[in-house]
């Protein structure tokens, strides 16, 4: 059923871009990053245990034997860095990762777990990949994801959130072959996967007519599904098309992995029409439409506030850093856990799952 406020539209896609390390993204998004990492063992540090002669240590992107150090110079990731402005969202494929802030809040997360936080005024925070196990490789695989906030709420409180993955809302359609599709739900509401979980409050994601969606979309070979029309008037929508052969969206076949704009206003039958399982990532929001000013971890609206943020910054630390290292790890144990600002504390199990369709 199309949007009563909406043309009905030939073509479901508008533009389509290529995938590269960074992916093209749309308002109210203003980053999203694939890591797909095939770490190797573990050493006693947490670290891979192979040399890391080749590698720009400090900052290593090179893919060299299909992984990255990143920022880490012994436990691969992002060692503490500031933010300011925005939201950052990670979901967690498979691994396990290191949270710490500034806040005093720390997590090990992974297998389809979600992190949510909203940097506000300012926060610091690091993000590693402890190795833990020692015998065998260590595959990581998260999407990372910013999503903007408006100039009203670019100087609130920040804000940690956890989305455990027994939590997260899913939906599973069988078509009428018995094929499944699996529809994981990280925000926005979606019809028959249980009630939304609440994002943070100051988010855009909290807006009623913000109309964000974070979903991850599973389809088995020969997999029909119909994607629901957006709820809003002028939302748009990106369909990232990451994993198997073909997939038809309407009556366009894609065969190559894309950023995909659909239009937003309409439902569009979607097919895996090949022999592999399709996974693809949707982000949707209402755009918020304002100025955006960005010098690296810092997003606001014009360049005098970007500057206020870089001194606020060398001045305060944004509350400063209680952690003993820059890149803390959270011991040897494949928990899951999260320790909030204060003394609330989650503990989950590990049941240390295979690709889950959670994220």
């Amino acid at each position: 059923m199309s949007s009563p406020t909406a043309p009905v539209t030939a073509s479901p896609i508008l533009q389509s871009q290529p995938l590269g390390p960074l992916w093209p993204t749309l308002d109210p998004f203003l980053f999203c990053a694939h890591h797909d990492d095939a770490y190797p063992a573990g050493n006693a540090e947490r670290g891979p245990a192979v040399p890391l002669e080749g590698r720009q240590i400090g900052s290593d992107f090179s893919r060299k034997d299909g992984w990255s150090m990143y920022h880490g110079d012994v436990v691969p990731g992002f060692p503490g860095h500031p933010h300011r402005g925005f939201e950052t969202v990670t979901l967690v494929r498979k691994g396990l990762i290191d949270h710490a802030d500034s806040l005093g809040a720390a997590a090990r997360f992974g297998g389809g777990d979600v992190q949510w936080v909203t940097a506000g005024r300012g926060i610091q925070h690091s993000e590693m990949f402890p190795l833990l196990d020692t015998t065998q490789p260590n595959p990581l695989e998260l999407f990372q994801i910013w999503l903007n906030l408006p100039a009203q709420s670019k100087m609130v409180a920040p804000h940690f959130t956890m989305l455990w993955r027994e939590s997260i809302p899913r939906l599973v359609h069988r078509d009428d072959a018995g094929r499944a599709t699996t529809v994981t739900v990280v925000a926005g509401a979606l019809p028959g996967a249980g009630a939304p979980l609440p994002p943070p409050p100051e988010s855009w994601a909290a807006q009623a007519n913000g109309d964000v969606a974070i979903w991850t979309l599973k389809l088995e070979p020969g997999a029909r599904w119909t994607l629901p029309a957006a709820a809003g008037a002028g939302t748009r929508r990106m369909l990232y098309f990451f994993a198997g052969a073909s997939l038809r969206i309407g009556e366009a076949e894609q065969r190559s992995h894309a950023a995909l704009e659909v239009v937003a206003g309409q439902d569009w039958l979607l097919e895996n029409t090949g022999a592999d399982t399709v996974e693809c990532l949707l982000l949707q929001g209402r755009p918020i439409g304002e100025p955006v000013a960005q010098y690296g971890p810092f997003v606001m609206n014009t360049q005098q506030e970007i500057m206020q943020a870089m001194q606020d910054y060398r001045r305060t630390q944004f509350g400063g850093w209680p952690w003993e290292s820059s890149d803390p790890v959270h011991g040897s144990e494949a928990r899951r856990f999260a320790r909030y600002p204060g003394a609330a504390q989650d503990e989950l199990p590990d049941d240390r799952p295979e690709a889950p369709a959670a994220a």
